[in-house]
């Protein structure tokens, strides 16, 4: 039975971060994910966990200069030292939040080097991580990410994933199944779950074209759940931009948060 995490970095944005776990609380999620975590302190963040019964659920990589259009380094030649600096900081914050999953964002093509080397580059990296997490019991994750949101990104179909996955080679890395960039990119999403099986090892969801409630657009929500059903148990993050406020919003998640 599908259940649900709020992603406080893009729901419930009408009021202060710090306040989006009493309202995600208070909307019926018992668990959250966001995208970046690092410019609070580990200990208010979980505070706000323990306060409001809260899981987290995910958060991502510190991801180098994101407001300069950085994507993270997991995939880019001569960045290895700063992936792995910024690898153990988002460690040091999973094992404060009771975190099991976290995102490593591969980056932006750097142009001055080849595909190959890219690819090898991402799969050190990956190894290394996933023995570091290993040990704490955490998994990481990788993401493709749709070429018209994120231009030039290293990683931007599902099954190419997976491939990478199998070429890391390591049980506790798995792919972040965001099922907005998979239609974009890849489409025919039921038999895709299917194909990609235990490999997943997170979702996201938002409609499609749009990115806002996931019961609005081209995408069957409630068919895809069930197909998820059958090869994912974990939480699912709502990652989507609300159309109007987040509260008035929620009525597609309701049934789910009441079972």
């Amino acid at each position: 039975m599908a259940k649900f995490a709020a992603n406080l970095t893009m729901l419930f944005t009408e009021v202060p971060f710090m306040e989006r776990f009493a309202h995600a609380a208070d909307a019926g999620f018992e668990a959250v994910e966001f995208l970046f975590p690092y410019d609070y302190e580990q200990e208010e963040l979980a505070e706000q966990l323990k306060i409001h019964r809260l899981e987290q659920a995910l958060f991502n990589m510190p991801p180098g200069n994101w407001d300069a259009g950085e994507r993270g380094m997991a995939a880019i030649p001569g960045r290895e030292a700063e992936f792995r600096a910024n690898a153990e900081i988002a460690l040091s914050y999973a094992q404060a939040l009771g975190c099991t999953k976290v995102h490593a964002m591969a980056g932006l093509i750097d142009e001055r080097h080849s595909y190959d080397a890219h690819r090898a580059t991402f799969i050190a990296n990956l190894r290394w991580a996933a023995d570091r997490y290993a040990e704490h019991g955490i998994s990481i994750q990788i993401e493709p990410l749709n070429d018209r949101d994120v231009p030039g990104y290293f990683l931007a179909h599902q099954m190419e994933a997976v491939e990478l996955v199998e070429a890391i080679d390591r049980p506790n890395v798995k792919v972040q199944l965001d099922l907005y960039h998979a239609q974009i990119m890849d489409g025919d999403l039921s038999r895709l779950i299917a194909q990609m099986g235990s490999h997943i090892g997170h979702v996201q969801i938002a409609s499609v074209p749009e990115r806002h409630e996931p019961s609005e657009g081209e995408l069957n929500y409630p068919h895809l759940f069930e197909v998820l059903d059958q090869h994912y148990d974990g939480y699912i993050g709502c990652e989507y931009k609300p159309r109007f406020t987040t509260a008035f919003g929620l009525g597609w998640v309701k049934p789910y948060l009441a079972k």
